[in-house]
């Protein structure tokens, strides 16, 4: 498919057929943060509408892999027992890991000058926010998956987190 075409598909999907939505200039300035970030996806919803994009694996090849990326793909399969990272994490039956489900910036208080979420030995409920991370300017709070005490906290405040990366250590009751 040519650019031009490509260019009259996505005008008609974003728009819906209908010549309302997004514009074309806005999903351009999308797709290049995309790649400038090296992100694969991406979703956005404004007052225009809502787009979601996915870079096929192809066009993903186009651009030189940074380092973190190169390293995700080098690691092996994440599980609790052996999470990736400069330090292997040795978890009990009882403990789980928070992970980011998103790659941002990692923040222990809604602002700099709340107090946080969550401190080492507190208890949290199931649904507890324990911290937020930021993407894209926005402002995601991350909840509790378990009710447990939180044992250690993995990331240190305002630093970058990548998409699954373990945040905090979490002890269940057996």
């Amino acid at each position: 498919m040519s650019a031009t075409a490509n260019r009259r598909e996505l005008n008609r999907m974003v728009t819906g057929g209908r010549g309302s939505g997004m514009e074309v200039r806005d999903i351009k300035a999308l797709i290049a943060l995309m790649r400038d970030n090296g992100l694969i996806e991406l979703e956005v919803e404004d007052k225009k509408g809502k787009i979601r994009l996915v870079r096929a694996a192809d066009l993903a090849a186009e651009a030189p892999p940074r380092p973190a990326q190169l390293a995700a793909r080098q690691s092996p399969p994440r599980t609790p027992s052996a999470p990736s990272g400069a330090a292997t994490l040795e978890l009990a039956d009882n403990q789980s890991l928070l992970r980011s489900p998103m790659v941002g910036t990692f923040y222990r208080a809604s602002s700099p000058d709340a107090p946080p979420f969550v401190q080492e030995g507190d208890m949290v409920r199931k649904g507890q926010p324990l911290c937020i991370v930021e993407a894209m300017k926005m402002m995601n709070e991350i909840e509790s998956d378990v009710a447990g005490r939180v044992v250690r906290i993995l990331v240190e405040n305002g630093q970058p987190v990548e998409y699954e990366q373990p945040l905090m250590v979490i002890e269940t009751a057996l």
